[in-house]
């Protein structure tokens, strides 16, 4: 595995054509961020903006109309390996993986689980046990590799300001929080409890009942990393600052350095 220092960030941007020119502003000051995994882009791959690729990066999406989405942003060259997560079978378009450096990321957007009743959580739960499927290949194959995005889950209590959430809200629900230690069980390892076992940290603030002036927010966006890769953990940062600008996604950027 390559030794040298490797930057991979994830970032919610709610809308990449609404928000390409924060997305541009930012990876200008973070010019050690090698791959920028965005969600929800909410635009399909021929309406993502041009400006990026112009620029000389390297971009690839997984995008549908008006919703959901992602897409990767790198200085360097990578080599997409799925456009969807194997064994997920909806039209959603929630995943997308490459490789760079010898590294896999998996950049994910997991469904919210809150609409669509039973039906639309039984989604949630089924990209989860698509994803510990998925981790088992890799695992298998011993590559190092990183599920990173927004899971839409707070692991425990500590994860959501109180009173953030009510007690049914599926970020929170039983069924949720076992699908995430699955993952945990498997051998994968929260990159910020990592190196922050306790504290309150949050990668999300609503747009509503201003929620980040009381910074009432919750920690969704998480990187789950491999053995290999967990031995390999330098950094984990919330760029908390970007939800403060003018117009920001509620989401902000977290970087992981290994």
């Amino acid at each position: 595995m390559n030794a040298t220092p490797f930057t991979f960030a994830s970032w919610n941007i709610n809308s990449i054509r609404a928000r390409a020119h924060h997305v541009q502003d930012w990876l200008e000051r973070h010019p050690d961020c090698d791959l920028l995994c965005l969600q929800e882009i909410k635009c399909e791959d021929s309406q993502f903006p041009a400006v990026f690729a112009e620029a000389g990066l390297h971009v690839a999406t997984s995008g549908q109309k008006a919703y959901n989405g992602v897409a990767l942003i790198g200085r360097r060259p990578f080599t997409v390996t799925h456009h969807t997560l194997p064994g997920f079978d909806h039209p959603s378009a929630r995943y997308i993986e490459a490789e760079l450096d010898d590294i896999t990321i998996g950049n994910l957007y997991l469904p919210n689980g809150n609409s669509g009743g039973e039906d639309g959580y039984t989604t949630k739960l089924a990209f989860f046990d698509a994803l510990a499927e998925r981790a088992r290949v890799l695992l298998d194959a011993e590559k190092p590799f990183a599920f990173i995005g927004d899971f839409n889950v707070c692991p425990t209590d500590e994860d959501l300001a109180p009173g953030a959430l009510s007690p049914d809200d599926a970020l929170v629900r039983p069924e949720t929080r076992a699908a995430f230690r699955r993952l945990e069980w498997m051998g994968l390892t929260d990159a910020l409890r990592a190196l922050h076992p306790t504290g309150r940290h949050y990668t999300y603030w609503d747009y509503q009942a201003a929620a980040f002036q009381r910074n009432s927010g919750l920690r969704i966006d998480h990187a789950l990393l491999s053995p290999r890769l967990t031995q390999r953990l330098k950094s984990f940062v919330i760029d908390r600052d970007e939800r403060a600008k003018e117009k920001a996604s509620d989401h902000v950027p977290v970087l992981v350095t290994v």
